[in-house]
């Protein structure tokens, strides 16, 4: 039992060091400007952010930030999920190892401090309203699969009433409003391709879920859109 509990304590270390540490400052260590006070207040937001919800989720839903830790090691991750979920987990890093290039070797013009504001605010909605889809959703894992174990059922219920995906979402429109605030329109590059495979993973998953979760083909009647409220 010690055996099998250590591998994943060294990966759940690793992956909090890298998720927390290195690629919250990638911008400032690639430009090597460390008095960037965009990038720290990003910093600031992500940390806040993850500490807050993940308190507020293992209170809610002990088991929870179990089963994200895990997600690597589930055997019944859909075949098609054990590329796309690494893609869509870490997409958002190459934003920022983009905007500390862009800061580096100045490819972009300033942008005017009203943008770098707009980016911000979007960053704040999309971290509340991931944040509020895992904190309501008892079976928000990481990785595309049924949760039998663990009595999996619909969520309806807050920012699920709205979409059918709304931690999809809460990421886009926060990664959205990285090149804003870091002042990199080159930046948007990676957001579209880190956008494309949201879409997709949400259109696989979505039909999965239709396909084998009973009650959530009645649920998408109810609740038409997808991802984008009014489009999608």
């Amino acid at each position: 039992m010690e055996a099998e509990k250590k591998p994943s304590i060294v990966r759940i270390t690793v992956l909090l060091l890298l998720v927390m540490v290195l690629f919250p400052l990638l911008p400032m260590i690639i430009s090597g400007r460390w008095n960037w006070w965009e990038a720290w207040l990003m910093v600031s937001l992500f940390f806040l952010n993850f500490v807050v919800s993940r308190t507020i989720a293992a209170k809610k839903r002990p088991d929870i930030l179990k089963e994200r830790a895990n997600y690597a090691i589930q055997g019944n991750t859909q075949p098609w999920d054990k590329w796309l979920s690494p893609v869509v987990a870490f997409g958002s890093v190459f934003i920022l190892l983009v905007a500390g290039l862009d800061e580096l070797f100045d490819w972009s013009p300033d942008l005017l401090l009203g943008w770098e504001l707009i980016g911000l605010a979007l960053i704040v909605a999309g971290y509340s309203l991931g944040s509020y889809a895992f904190v309501e959703n008892a079976f928000f894992s990481g990785t595309v699969r049924l949760q039998p174990e663990r009595g999996q059922t619909v969520v309806s219920s807050g920012p699920y009433g709205w979409v059918r995906h709304p931690g999809y979402l809460g990421s886009l429109i926060a990664s959205l409003g990285m090149p804003l605030l870091l002042d990199s329109l080159w930046a948007f590059l990676p957001m579209i391709v880190f956008g494309f495979f949201f879409v997709l993973r949400t259109c696989l998953e979505d039909r999965f879920l239709q396909q084998n979760l009973p009650g959530y083909s009645d649920y998408a009647r109810k609740v038409c859109y997808r991802l984008f409220p009014g489009i999608w």
